[in-house]
C-alpha cells in the first residue's frame, strides 16, 4: 500500500512514510507471533512408524491416501472416528483413526489432526503403519487390524526433576490423579492447588477398558514418577498426565489451564504502539497543515488511521485463523 503513493518532496512526508513503513513491518512481524503463540496443539510428543512397507502407486497406498483424507474430513465435526478402507487383500486394507483431545473446539480439533497427518508421512515415508501423539491430537493407520483392541503398551514416558520428597506435593497430586481415576467419560481434567490432570482414552476401547488402561497409566505414573514436578505417562491406547506449579516452567504443555495472559499483554503492546504511531501521524499532519502539501499530508495521515483502524478490528479473526495457516504451511 505505501508504495502505491506518489512520492512528495516534503519532508514530513517522507518522515511519515519512514514511520509507516516501520509500523507495518512490526505489525507483520507480530503474525507469526501470534500464530505460534496458538500453536500449543501442535506440539509433538511421540510418533512410529511400522517395519512393513509399501511400494508407490500401490493399491495400499491409494487406500492410505483415502483414508488420510477421511480422517481430516471427519475431524471437522467430530473429535473421534475410525475409518476402513477395503483393499482387494487383508494387506491392502488401509485402517486408521484419530483422537482430539476432549476440550478442543472442532476447528481446532481439524487444525490438529491436519497437521499430524502433514508431519506424518514424512516421519513414516512408504510404511503401512504409523502414528503421530501431538499435544491436542493422536492419529494412527495401519494394514493390520488393532481398532477395538486395548493396547496398554507404554510408548512414552516422561517425568520432570524431583522437587524433592514432599509429603503434602505428593498427597495433592496422588489425590489430582484418583480423582481422574474416579471421573467418568474417555476424557478426564482435573485439578486442586497447585497441581493439574489430565487423561484420555482412544474412542475405540469400551468403557470398562478405556477404565483398565487409564488405571494402568496413573498407577505407572505414580510408581515411575515419584517426586517429579510433571509426569506423563502415554500408553498404546490411553495417556495420563500431570503438573504442578513447579513443573510448569518446563514444558509449556504440561500447563493444562487454559492461559491467554500472555496474548492479552502482546495485545496491549500492540495497542501502545499504535497509539504512539497515531500520535506521531496527527503531530505530522499539524505540521503540514501549515506547510505546502498539507492536503496530501492529511489523505495519507487519513489512510493510514483506517489501515490501523482496520487491522485492530481484524486482529481477532487474525488469531482464529492462523493456526489453520500456520498447520498448512509447516512441516
Amino acid at each position: 500500500l505505501l508504495v502505491s503513493f506518489s512520492p512528495f518532496s516534503l519532508k514530513p512526508m517522507a518522515s511519515l512514510r519512514n514511520t509507516l513503513s516501520l509500523v507495518f513491518c512490526l505489525l507483520a512481524a507480530t503474525g507469526p507471533w501470534l500464530c505460534s503463540a496458538t500453536s500449543a496443539t501442535d506440539t509433538f510428543v511421540y510418533g512410529g512408524c511400522s517395519q512393513q512397507k509399501f511400494s508407490p502407486a500401490s493399491p495400499y497406498e491409494s487406500n492410505l491416501n483415502s483414508l488420510l483424507t477421511s480422517l481430516v474430513n471427519s475431524a471437522t465435526y467430530s473429535s473421534y472416528n475410525n475409518f476402513t478402507i477395503m483393499g482387494s487383500s487383508s494387506s491392502d486394507t488401509a485402517r486408521g483413526l484419530f483422537q482430539c483431545r476432549g476440550d478442543l473446539s472442532m476447528p481446532d480439533c481439524a487444525t490438529c489432526v491436519a497437521r499430524a497427518i502433514s508431519q506424518v508421512g514424512p516421519l513414516c515415508p512408504y510404511t503401512c503403519g504409523g502414528a503421530l501423539q501431538l499435544a491436542g491430537c493422536y492419529i494412527k493407520y495401519d494394514n493390520v487390524s488393532f481398532l477395538g483392541q486395548e493396547d496398554k503398551t507404554v510408548v512414552l514416558k516422561k517425568c520432570g526433576p524431583s522437587e524433592g520428597y514432599n509429603t503434602e506435593g505428593i498427597s495433592r497430586r496422588d489425590a489430582v490423579l484418583t480423582e481422574l481415576l474416579g471421573g467418568g467419560g474417555y476424557f478426564r481434567a482435573g485439578g486442586s492447588s497447585d497441581v493439574q490432570g489430565m487423561g484420555q482414552c482412544v474412542g475405540d476401547l469400551t468403557v470398562s477398558e478405556c477404565q483398565d488402561c487409564l488405571g494402568t497409566a496413573i498407577g505407572r505414573l505414580k510408581n515411575d514418577c515419584g517426586t517429579a514436578v510433571f509426569g506423563d505417562m502415554f500408553l498404546t491406547k490411553c495417556y495420563a498426565r500431570y503438573s504442578t506449579d513447579g513443573g510448569k516452567y518446563n514444558a509449556k504443555s504440561h500447563n493444562y489451564k487454559t492461559n491467554y495472559g500472555g496474548e492479552r499483554t502482546f495485545a496491549i503492546i500492540i495497542g501502545l504502539l499504535a497509539a504512539v504511531v497515531l500520535l506521531i501521524i496527527f503531530l505530522l499532519f499539524l505540521r503540514g497543515v501549515c506547510s505546502r502539501g498539507g492536503n496530501q499530508l492529511f489523505f495519507l495521515a487519513l489512510s493510514s488511521i483506517l489501515i490501523l483502524f482496520n487491522f485492530f478490528h481484524n486482529i481477532e479473526n487474525t488469531h482464529k485463523h492462523c493456526i489453520f495457516k500456520f498447520s498448512m504451511h509447516g512441516s
